[in-house]
């Protein structure tokens, strides 16, 4: 039998909604930390050997967290970080990374904590402009700095924000049109399975007192465009994006088997950590192989199920991460996910809150508050940056008898030597073209601003052009679901200030 003390366990969560908008991200950090402590029985931060923290974007002026929230308690941990940018995957990422120095002896006690305060950032911000414009929270909140670093991990940061392509909202789309192309979908199809979907997760979001919106909303309210549900980037509203006007903290601490039993704490509310893994797809997005497809996602989440001895007829939950529905559309694939089950416990990025990098800090923490309630076993799958990084890890209210710690989670090699040639990119590139997938850029009134396709000319190289607004034909062609764009040829010519122009043949 495995040593009990190399047995990774958590044994405490806690979550924190500020609507009052009455604290900056440390102060939820701080919050959720005490509240995983209380949950656990009490004692355990003075017990840290290692504090993580996921790092936040709405008060980029609190620098290092991860200090700042030991200070607050007194403590010195032997380790303590914070994550180099506010990124999906962090908090599973961090979670395994605790679990394999708890199997290896290095350490005892693990915390993991983030924040994020975009709600509070925003109104302060918004009350101290005088131009009386409203304020977009992911742009606005956040200083300029702040969303330079993150824009940057996609690369190529000129070529690619000459078409528009700078901010999650504008880049997912281009997974979301070429899957419903790869899959065989039309337009209402593929919008009907993103309904389905979202419509299931505020159904969780509803019954949640953690979720921040908790209004069951029915699928065609989801992706019918109104007042209050505007277009984003083609083919998604605003109620089909990861809503990141929210102030919420998320907390978890892990320790050894040996030591939670030693503290007392009851068997029911013990859940033990499987073994996890990991792989990436290249920050630039002109770099990927494909954007029907994603070796990564692929990889990582059959090595998160292989390597603990798992089939999906062994789960009895999973969080797949929802911040757009490219993505869990893509991982129930490969995991064979039925549509008539929930994604998450949580309530989902846009109904449960979609608090940056710290998402997956609330979905373990409501995660582990159902396997406690239910029991069963959960995957965890996260995503962060543009499609770009992805971590799954097990956890289950029963031992995991195959998980080994500590373990080598990375499976960049193998998600790289699944992977299609890359195509070069022509940024000069006139004549005939092939679109390989495309998105439309709206105003906050819901006119169209400007559309940009991604295409291949005949030797297989890949350009991108854009489609002015006042080409109504073609952005009808790229939006109104008659015909299947991806696939379609048109023709790239010479724009202004360099830009390429997308237009009928």
């Amino acid at each position: 039998m495995a040593d009990e003390n190399l047995i990774p366990v958590i044994i405490g969560v806690g979550q924190v909604n500020d609507r009052e908008c009455v604290h900056d991200s440390l102060g939820l950090m701080v919050q959720a930390l005490a509240k995983a402590d209380a949950d656990a029985g009490g004692g355990w931060i003075g017990q840290l050997d290692s504090l993580s923290v996921v790092a936040q974007l709405s008060f980029r002026e609190l620098g290092d967290c991860s200090r700042l929230v030991a200070d607050h308690f007194g403590i010195a941990p032997s380790r303590v970080k914070q994550t180099p940018y506010p990124t999906g995957e962090s908090p599973a990422q961090l979670l395994n990374e605790a679990a394999n120095r708890i199997g290896a002896g290095e350490i005892k006690v693990a915390a993991i904590v983030g924040g994020e305060a975009l709600q509070t950032s925003g109104q302060r911000k918004a009350a101290a402009r005088t131009d009386g414009a409203k304020t977009d929270f992911l742009r606005d909140a956040a200083s300029p700095k702040a969303f330079e670093d993150i824009t940057a991990l996609a690369g190529s940061i000129e070529h690619l924000a000459q078409y528009g392509l700078v901010a999650p909202t504008d880049v997912y789309p281009l997974y979301e049109n070429a899957t419903r192309a790869a899959w065989g979908q039309t337009l209402a199809e593929a919008q009907a399975e993103s309904g389905e979907i979202w419509a299931g997760m505020s159904r969780v979001a509803a019954e949640n007192p953690n979720a921040w919106i908790q209004t069951a909303v029915e699928a065609k309210a989801i992706t019918t465009p109104d007042a209050d549900n505007r277009p984003i980037t083609f083919p998604y509203q605003k109620r089909m994006v990861a809503n990141s006007s929210v102030n919420q903290g998320a907390a978890f601490i892990v320790t050894s088997l040996a030591r939670a039993r030693a503290a007392g704490i009851a068997d029911d509310r013990i859940i033990y950590v499987g073994m996890g893994a990991a792989a990436h797809t290249p920050h630039n997005l002109l770099k990927r192989d494909q954007y029907a497809h994603s070796a990564a996602i692929d990889v990582t989440l059959e090595q998160a199920l292989k390597r603990n001895g798992l089939t999906t007829e062994d789960l009895s939950d999973v969080e797949l991460y929802s911040c757009f529905p490219c993505i869990p559309k893509m991982a129930r694939r490969v995991i064979d996910w039925p549509m008539d089950r929930p994604i998450t416990a949580f309530g989902g990025l846009t109904f449960g809150g979609g608090p940056i990098g710290n998402y997956m800090s609330h979905a373990v923490a409501s995660m582990v508050d159902k396997l406690r309630r239910d029991r069963g076993t959960a995957l965890l799958f996260a995503n962060g940056g543009y499609a770009t990084h992805n971590h799954a890890i097990v956890i289950s209210s029963e031992p995991q008898l195959n998980a080994v710690f500590p373990h080598d989670f990375d499976c960049n090699v193998e998600a790289k030597s699944r992977r299609a040639a890359v195509p070069d990119v022509d940024g000069e590139y006139v004549g005939r073209a092939t679109i390989e997938t495309y998105t439309v850029f709206y105003k906050r009134d819901g006119s169209v601003r400007v559309g940009t396709v991604i295409a291949r000319t005949p030797e297989g190289k890949r350009v991108l052009a854009s489609v002015p607004a006042s080409d109504e034909a073609m952005i009808a062609f790229l939006t109104d679901g008659a015909v299947e764009p991806v696939g379609s040829n048109g023709s790239v010519s010479q724009g202004d200030k360099g830009l390429m122009i997308w237009s009928a043949i």
